[in-house]
C-alpha cells in the first residue's frame, strides 16, 4: 500500500514536469523550423548553358588589374564587355567581388538593370546611384554606390566580376546589397559567367 502511494506521488510530480519538458522541445524545433526556412539561400542556378563571355580589354584573365582600377590609383571601374545574352533575357546584373578578404567576401560593386542590349560597360561608370539607361547601382562593402576599387591589405587578392541574363526586369531599388540583389535574382537567372582578376600589395 504504501508502495503504491509512493509511485502516485512520484506521477503527480514528475509527470507535469515531463509534459513541460516535451513542450519545450517542440517550442524548441518550432523556432529552429522556421529559422532554417528563412535561412534558405537564393537559387542562382543558370536555367541555360549559355556563356555570356564576359572580359576586359584592359587585362586578361586571371591577369593583374591594373593601377589605375585599384584603390591606389584613382578606382576607376575598368572597361567590360560580353557577348550576347540568350533569347528571354530582359535585363542584366553585375556584382564585382573579393573571395579572399580577410573578414570574408568583400563586394566591389552592384550593378542591376542593365538592359538586355547592353554588351558593354566604359572605363570610369560614375558612381550615381541610377544610370540613364535606366540601371541602378547597389551599395559595396564600403557602404557606398558604385565601383570600389581593389585594396588588399596584403598579399595576391582575387576580384571575380560575376554577369548575369535575367528573365525579368528588377524592381529592386538603387542602394541594394548585392545579397539583396541575389535575393532578388532567384529564380530568374538563365544565364552566369564570371571571370577574375588579381592584385597584390
Amino acid at each position: 500500500m504504501i508502495l503504491k502511494e509512493n509511485l502516485i506521488l512520484m506521477m503527480r510530480v514528475h509527470l507535469p514536469l515531463l509534459c513541460i519538458s516535451r513542450a519545450a522541445v517542440l517550442f524548441l524545433f518550432g523556432i529552429l523550423g522556421l529559422a532554417g526556412c528563412g535561412g534558405a539561400s537564393a537559387n542562382l542556378t543558370p536555367a541555360t548553358g549559355a556563356d555570356l563571355a564576359p572580359a576586359s580589354p584592359a587585362f586578361g584573365p586571371g591577369q593583374p588589374i591594373p593601377r589605375q582600377y585599384t584603390c591606389d590609383g584613382g578606382a576607376h571601374s575598368p572597361p567590360l564587355h560580353w557577348a550576347a545574352p540568350p533569347t528571354g533575357t530582359q535585363s542584366l546584373a553585375l556584382i564585382v567581388d573579393d573571395p579572399d578578404a580577410p573578414g570574408g567576401t568583400w563586394t566591389h560593386w552592384v550593378l542591376y538593370g542593365l538592359p538586355a542590349s547592353t554588351r558593354e560597360l566604359p572605363e570610369s561608370v560614375p558612381p550615381a546611384a541610377a544610370g540613364p539607361d535606366g540601371s541602378r547601382q547597389g551599395q559595396n562593402s564600403s557602404g557606398q554606390s558604385g565601383y570600389g576599387g581593389p585594396c588588399p591589405p596584403n598579399g595576391t587578392h582575387r576580384y571575380f566580376f560575376k554577369l548575369y541574363a535575367l528573365d525579368t526586369v528588377l524592381t529592386l531599388a538603387a542602394g541594394a546589397t548585392a545579397g539583396q540583389l541575389q535575393d532578388a535574382m532567384s529564380g530568374h537567372v538563365l544565364a552566369h559567367s564570371e571571370f577574375f582578376g588579381t592584385y597584390a600589395r
